[in-house]
């Protein structure tokens, strides 16, 4: 006999389009990708089906195995991945999220691959090795017979899974091995050692710590020679079809970002091939982490939709003492806060996508711009997503912290994407760094900002304070993350007041800028118009 009936619970969250958001399709048009509206809705289409939703489960509950030996004996190195990674890796590569913009002459190529890299939402995981193959190209192109002989593989739209020769491959991934155990972000601490060899290539002894992801085809990595740190190109297999000595030790047991292996490895010899000059290593790569630092944006930006678009179904078809959670005025609080969050961080990187596109093309004012806007943008975007995560998941109250909810996964990731890539002091420092060594960066960015001066009172205060912030040089390596804090505010708030729906602006300089509301989430003051965030982030299921 039944004991109960099942009812007051939430439909499944599937059969919508990711890409349905106003503030993605407001700054793709913005941002001269108005072309690519069709294909980032084919790809949120996609990622809001039940079949993609079920990759992204089945890739983090089954991660990938480390088979470092085959049953004979002999050693193969190779990371075993269930098959929905491929399936993941396939749409992803197929539809251009990694090296295709590279190839793509059009105004905003890169403008569309962010739209689409954070549309394609369902598995953070497997981004990894998606974001390292399109930021590798830019540092491959400092020696541009690599560059001829990869880049077009690297940008080829198929997924050519397997251990082979690179260049006998349809199209390859790249991968990262920079972090050695003793050093971490100080790479110069590196001991790797490279050794020159007679027909040109390098062979590398050393540990890394960290290198992601270890079956990509290709690794730009970091080694000491003569003359210093040097960065190199390393294949996981040879000219003549055999394995490169480059040996996985294990993989790494992360908090999150399951369904990604991340390794150690040693370099017994392995080949190498160097990249930009000897002994300026860390100034060669820096292009590579430059890019990856802007899909951690994307990246926080995406998780922050996700939470706040699960939270905002939950609350549309929950009721509670008598009508629906979104219906209670606190609740309508705290979604509309969590809006307010995520459209103040995706509107953002659409204007870093759009820089990091004209900057490619030459634009050098688009160039200082990205150099400050994008370290501002990665210290606090990538800050505000676990707090963010944290009060999407309280919305679903108990229900959310259950894994079939999915929003433990997402609370896991979120903590990475500040890590990966300079955590809060390295970028906080760099910053800093930036606006002492480039000063035309901190002249762009505020004529950036100042574009929307005298549009908002509370704008123009703020960016008043932003200014006196940075002529207390004494204390100013204390003050480094209130000063990125805010660099990254008025930014927001500047391009809000130009571009974003009226309420979200209004909100948010009223809050963020003007200091009127309090530290935690649903803390926004009486007298704002509350309604449109909260629309703009409830998912439309046909």
């Amino acid at each position: 006999m039944p004991t109960h009936e099942v009812f007051n619970q939430v439909p499944p969250l599937t059969g919508h389009d990711l890409a349905e958001d106003a503030a993605l399709l407001d700054g793709l048009i913005r941002e001269d990708a108005a072309w690519a509206v069709p294909e980032v809705h084919e790809i949120g289409r996609l990622a809001g089906t039940a079949q993609a939703q079920e990759w992204g489960r089945l890739a983090n509950e089954n991660p990938p195995v480390l088979r470092t030996h085959d049953r004979y004996g002999h050693r193969i190195d190779e990371v075993e991945f269930h098959p929905a990674w491929h399936e993941l890796m396939d749409v992803a590569v197929t539809h251009g999220l990694h090296g295709a913009p590279w190839a793509d002459g059009r105004p905003g190529a890169h403008v569309a691959r962010a739209a689409k890299f954070y549309a394609w939402r369902v598995d953070a995981g497997h981004g990894c090795p998606v974001s390292m193959t399109y930021a590798a190209v830019p540092a491959l192109r400092q020696t541009p017979e690599l560059a001829a002989q990869y880049e077009p593989l690297l940008a080829k739209r198929e997924y050519d899974y397997g251990l082979r020769a690179p260049l006998t491959k349809n199209a390859l991934l790249a991968g990262m091995s920079m972090t050695e155990k003793q050093g971490g972000s100080d790479v110069r601490a590196n001991t790797t050692r490279a050794t020159l060899q007679p027909d040109g290539t390098y062979t590398l002894v050393g540990h890394k710590w960290f290198t992601s992801a270890p079956m990509c085809d290709l690794f730009l990595t970091l080694a000491q020679t003569d003359a210093g740190v040097t960065c190199f190109l390393v294949p996981r297999v040879l000219p003549d079809g055999t394995l490169s000595p480059l040996r996985l030790m294990r993989l790494k047991d992360k908090l999150g970002n399951k369904s990604n292996a991340s390794s150690e490895i040693e370099y017994e010899h392995a080949v190498a091939h160097r990249v930009g000059e000897e002994g300026r290593g860390v100034r060669t790569i820096i292009e590579m982490v430059n890019m990856t630092r802007l899909d951690c944006v994307i990246g926080a930006a995406a998780g922050m939709r996700e939470g706040l678009t699960i939270a905002a179904h939950h609350a549309a078809h929950r009721k509670s003492f008598g009508k629906y959670l979104a219906d209670h005025a606190l609740m309508r609080n705290v979604l509309a806060d969590l809006s307010l969050e995520s459209e103040a961080a995706t509107t953002l990187m659409l204007r870093l996508a759009g820089a990091t596109d004209r900057s490619v093309r030459g634009d050098a004012s688009e160039t200082a711009f990205k150099r400050l806007a994008l370290a501002v943008s990665k210290y606090w975007v990538c800050k505000r997503w676990p707090a963010h995560a944290a009060e999407a998941l309280e919305c679903l109250g108990g229900n959310g912290y259950v894994e079939e909810s999915g929003m433990p996964r997402l609370f896991r990731e979120s903590p990475l994407n500040s890590i990966w890539e300079g955590s809060g002091n390295v970028a906080a420092l760099d910053i800093l760094r930036a606006m002492a060594k480039e000063p035309a960066t901190v002249e762009a960015f505020f004529t950036e900002v100042e574009l929307a001066a005298g549009a908002d009172v509370r704008l123009d205060g703020a960016v008043r304070r932003a200014k006196d912030a940075l002529t207390d040089f004494g204390t100013i390596e204390l003050r480094a993350r209130s000063v990125a804090e805010q660099l990254a505010l008025i930014l927001q708030g500047s391009l809000l007041v130009r571009h974003g729906h009226p309420a979200v602006a209004d909100a948010f300089c009223a809050t963020r800028l003007a200091g009127t509301g309090g530290v935690a989430f649903g803390t926004l003051p009486p007298g704002l118009d509350l309604t449109p965030l909260i629309d703009r982030a409830t998912p439309k299921i046909p």
